[in-house]
């Protein structure tokens, strides 16, 4: 089992988010100021740690400066500061990922979950010898065979192959396909991802056996290869 620890001092929030991923299936421990949750880490180290930014006794930033000299153990940093500059400065020491206050319970365990498969695969050998993607000819193949992809399409799956098992909200697909599409509805990135799935099924000659392109419950999608 994978064990988490999550700090984080709002207490009920904190509570909150144990709860859902004691239901994912992981161990939590959890803490409520950095100076203790620092010293656990010393003694355990978790598989992943959710640390929020303005901790007493010890910040955000401090530990986690403080666990990379130690330590790859993925980091997801947790804020209500909004501004870039926090942002590049989390990720700067270390952070795998960055979600701000107030945040869905269920998007934090899809991160978690996230962060964690990348890490797994990284160890696993490279499976994306399935897809070869050429960006000056705009072309994706699937084997030996050419996948006919609209330029949408395109860089939609070029984002997933470059990240599979990352979890996507609809509005950050959009945003990635068309930044400046303002008076656009974020549901158009279903039909978009309905085109894309049923291309890859027909070329991988997969049928109904794997869903390629995932929906995440309440989150988006997410880009998987077929188990083993």
């Amino acid at each position: 089992m994978k064990h988490i620890m999550l700090v984080e001092d709002e207490v009920e929030l904190a509570e909150l988010v144990r709860d859902y991923l004691v239901q994912a299936g992981f161990e939590v421990d959890m803490f409520h100021e950095g100076q203790s949750a620092y010293d656990a880490f010393l003694q355990h180290k978790p598989s992943l740690m959710i640390l929020d930014l303005m901790v007493p006794r010890m910040d955000g930033l401090t530990i986690c400066r403080k666990v990379r000299e130690q330590s790859d153990i993925p980091i997801i940093m947790v804020t209500a500061r909004t501004e870039e500059i926090d942002r590049v400065l989390g990720l700067n020491m270390g952070a795998d990922d960055y979600i701000c206050k107030p945040f869905s319970p269920k998007e934090l365990v899809a991160r978690v979950q996230a962060v964690l498969r990348r890490l797994e695969r990284k160890a696993e050998p490279e499976q994306n010898s399935l897809f070869r993607v050429d960006v000056s000819q705009q072309r994706i193949w699937y084997q030996q065979k050419v996948l006919n992809l609209t330029p949408t399409e395109f860089r939609l799956l070029q984002l997933f192959l470059e990240h599979v098992g990352q979890v996507y909200s609809r509005a950050q697909l959009l945003d990635h396909i068309n930044p400046d599409s303002f008076d656009v509805t974020d549901r158009v990135i279903d039909s978009h991802i309905k085109n894309l799935r049923r291309k890859i099924t027909d070329i991988a000659e997969t049928g109904n056996r794997h869903e390629w392109i995932q929906a995440v419950y309440g989150v988006g999608y997410r880009f998987e290869y077929p188990e083993d």
